[in-house]
């Protein structure tokens, strides 16, 4: 399969596949919705600017799984102390991720590739490094399938290069079986001493 056949494959499939998911997931997006804005209050749903393809932002739609709580000086407080119960439900279920197919639909992400980051970790990628955005962010992607939360930095994007220089179409059939089994079993959803990943402050490499 040539990169480009491939490319529209998954372009046509990621668009079917996140339309078929949202219909049939109604009554559980419904549903979870109200638990969150019972549970947190408003708002039911997480924005936040991501780097995608070529590094180009966009606004990240995922279910809120975090309470607003600040220390004295007005600075959030870790994520393991402002997620609730059901929070961590959502995350261990990967639930909270299901917004994004609206991302998946606009072209902005794909159902396979590298997780998006934060933004400010942009100025901390060595050149190598910066090539996991070569490809579009995925939902989920071979470091997720591999460790997820639960390796380091180092492997993470290791991982993620790997997936850049050998995308096809059996490695994202594998992605996605390999992460249905993982969510099944909830493994690697955080790291030692962290609600999720620890933040990434590698030094800057760049010239």
């Amino acid at each position: 399969m040539t990169p480009w056949v491939y490319g529209l494959f998954k372009r046509v499939f990621d668009c079917l596949f996140a339309i078929i998911l949202l219909l049939c997931l109604v009554p559980l997006l419904f549903l979870v919705s109200i638990c969150v804005l019972a549970s947190m209050g408003r708002p039911i749903f997480f924005f936040q600017l991501r780097p995608g393809l070529h590094c180009r932002p966009f606004r990240l739609i995922k279910f809120r799984s975090m309470v607003n709580a600040y220390d004295v000086c007005g600075r959030p407080l870790p994520d393991i102390l402002r997620m609730t119960s059901f929070g961590r439900w959502l995350r261990s279920s990967s639930i909270d991720e299901l917004p994004s197919l609206i991302n998946v639909l606009r072209g902005e992400m794909s159902f396979v590739g590298p997780r998006p980051l934060l933004m400010q970790y942009l100025a901390l990628y060595s050149p190598e490094q910066v090539r996991r955005h070569d490809v579009k962010p995925g939902i989920t992607g071979w470091a997720q399938i591999n460790g997820r939360n639960s390796i380091s930095w180092e492997e993470k994007f290791r991982l993620d290069l790997w997936y850049v220089d050998n995308q096809s179409f059996l490695v994202d059939v594998r992605i996605l079986l390999s992460t249905l089994w993982k969510v099944i079993c909830h493994e690697g959803i955080s790291s030692a001493g962290e609600a999720t990943m620890a933040p990434f402050t590698a030094p800057s490499t760049r010239q």
